[in-house]
């Protein structure tokens, strides 16, 4: 059995790349782990996981970046993110929203499972198709939600697992906060190197 790691984009984990010596692929397999680059979004990373996900992992391991609603969180700090909702996935009645499991279509809702303990600060995820940039839009994920991380791609790697029944995880180092968009404010560099940090540890010890 294996481990399947799993990123948006291969800048998310470039020094992992370098590290293991693993060539410039979209899908890679190597001897105790496969990687898996599925693009950036939720169908995305669905159509991947579709083509890709299967009974001989174990494990899958979702790495990447992620805003943050939580300022007390210093930015390049690594999460992981033991629940994660589809915050858009429903329909607005006037100022409430109805969630897909509201409208009796299925879950919205998905947490991490693995026999894994880790020494990581726990966070809740929102897995958004559009990046949240508005202080409206802010206000009502919080009141709504109460999320400490946003990414878009998050719940749909916890939702095919679920479908296999295969454990997963979901590891996130925080490289904004989520506020209107502002470029100058973002900590890219520093949040994936120590994304590629912890990723590079844990792989590194579970083989």
């Amino acid at each position: 059995m294996k481990t399947l790691v799993v990123a948006a984009t291969k800048a998310e984990l470039s020094f992992f790349y370098q590290h293991f010596n693993l060539p410039e692929g979209d899908f890679v397999e190597s001897k105790n782990f496969d990687l898996l680059i599925t693009g950036v979004g939720m169908v995305a990373t669905a159509f991947a996981l579709g083509r890709h996900l299967s009974h001989k992992y174990n494990l899958v391991v979702n790495f990447g970046i992620a805003g943050c609603f939580d300022r007390n969180i210093a930015l390049g700090t690594v999460l992981n993110i033991t629940e994660d909702t589809f915050a858009e996935l429903g329909a607005e009645n006037g100022d409430d929203f109805l969630t897909i499991t509201d409208l009796g279509f299925g879950d919205n809702h998905y947490t991490a499972r693995s026999q894994h303990q880790l020494d990581l600060p726990q966070a809740k995820g929102i897995t958004m198709n559009c990046v949240t940039g508005s202080e409206k839009s802010i206000k009502n994920l919080v009141k709504r939600l109460n999320p400490t991380t946003e990414s878009m791609e998050g719940a749909a790697v916890f939702y095919a697992c679920k479908q296999f029944h295969i454990d997963c995880l979901q590891i996130r180092s925080v490289s904004n906060y989520v506020e209107p968009r502002n470029k100058d404010n973002w900590q890219i560099g520093l949040s994936i190197k120590n994304l590629n940090d912890w990723a590079i540890a844990f792989i590194g010890e579970m083989n």
